[in-house]
């Protein structure tokens, strides 16, 4: 396991597009323990994308288990995750280990119902809620070459210089 350089905004990796995992072998559950140690390395990071890191394929992790008071599914890796029904909007504020100097106001599903492959190719399908569903919205985004600075509601207004990255 090693941890991984997370690629910084503006690296035009980041817009690059993620390709469904096929291969479920040792080299493909070797890089998914380095996605998560560069995770866990990483300030308070509650997810991260496996573009992030130079991998271009659709794995991502997410645990929001350590926030009080957020309903979660705990500690998870989905490959592949596909999001089939979403339901209400909210704003709320975001950061991203990519773009480390600014956070920002985005719109996103409060509600979502994701299918997705666990890191050994078996199937998982989660009703994810508030946070939890948030930050899946945000990770999800970035296997399709999106950040969140593409989803402000107004850059003049919704972006912020971070204080403090705890």
């Amino acid at each position: 396991m090693a941890v991984r350089e997370i690629l910084r905004y503006p690296d035009a990796r980041l817009r690059q597009v993620s390709s469904a995992v096929t291969r479920f072998d040792a080299d493909f559950q070797a890089r998914v323990d380095d996605l998560e140690q560069t995770r866990l390395a990483g300030p308070g990071a509650v997810g991260i994308a496996a573009p992030q890191i130079g991998w271009f394929e659709r794995v991502l992790v997410v645990d929001v288990s350590t926030r009080k008071n957020t309903p979660n599914h705990g500690h998870l890796i989905l490959v592949n995750p596909e999001i089939s029904e979403w339901d209400g909007y909210s704003v709320g504020r975001e950061g991203c280990l990519s773009v480390p100097d600014y956070t920002g106001n985005v719109i996103r599903a409060e509600k979502i119902r994701l299918q997705a492959l666990d890191r050994h190719g078996q199937t998982l399908a989660f009703d994810m809620q508030g946070f939890e569903a948030r930050a899946v919205q945000h990770e999800l985004d970035h296997l399709d070459g999106l950040l969140f600075l593409d989803r402000l509601v107004s850059r003049r207004q919704d972006l912020f210089p971070r204080k403090v990255y705890k």
